[in-house]
């Protein structure tokens, strides 16, 4: 559609074909320093990123500090009913198996209702659930009031702001409208 968007990847494979498509993205945690942090206009958490780190609770609040008052939360859910935390690992067949333990990282799985639980004390209310090819989306809006962050001065002095981080007319009744 035009707008600017940046990807935050700790895959540099992920990072380099994103920049090589002619999209912008960094090589970082989305818990490390990201610019303009409280001034995006949209997260977007889909294909079970809603898992990064294990600890939803801490992965929404990180959400909400970087939206803009206002801004929306985009997430994709497990269709089910579903609040889980477990330990996985990457496994492409083409390493011999090694310890059971090796590699092993926190992740989580959210269904719609727990996603909705954990996002009210970060400010963040529902706006639309739907459903589309047998996926399920929860969209969220932060509040317009500003909210105190944990944020350094440098933090909020961080440079290369793309545009499409700043709100829009965030007020239509499409969760995607101008966001």
């Amino acid at each position: 559609r035009g707008h600017r968007a940046l990807g935050i990847d700790v895959s540099a494979a992920a990072v380099a074909r994103t920049v090589r498509l002619g999209g912008y993205a960094l090589r970082r945690s989305v818990f490390d320093p990201l610019p303009g942090e409280g001034r995006w206009g949209t997260v977007l958490l889909a294909d079970g990123n809603l898992g990064i780190g294990g600890d939803p609770d801490r992965l929404l609040g990180r959400a909400a500090d970087l939206l803009a008052p206002g801004g929306l939360l985009i997430a994709e859910t497990v269709p089910h009913a579903v609040d889980e935390r477990v330990r996985v690992r990457l496994d492409d067949g083409s390493a011999p198996a090694g310890p059971v333990s090796a590699g092993l990282f926190p992740w989580a799985r959210l269904g719609s209702p727990a996603l909705l639980e954990y996002a009210r004390p970060h400010g963040l209310r529902a706006v639309d659930q739907w459903e589309a090819d047998g996926r399920t989306f929860v969209s969220l809006r932060r509040a317009r009031t500003s909210r105190t962050t944990n944020q350094s001065a440098e933090t909020r002095k961080s440079a290369a702001v793309i545009s499409s981080q700043f709100p829009r007319n965030t007020s239509g009744d499409s969760p995607l409208a101008r966001s």
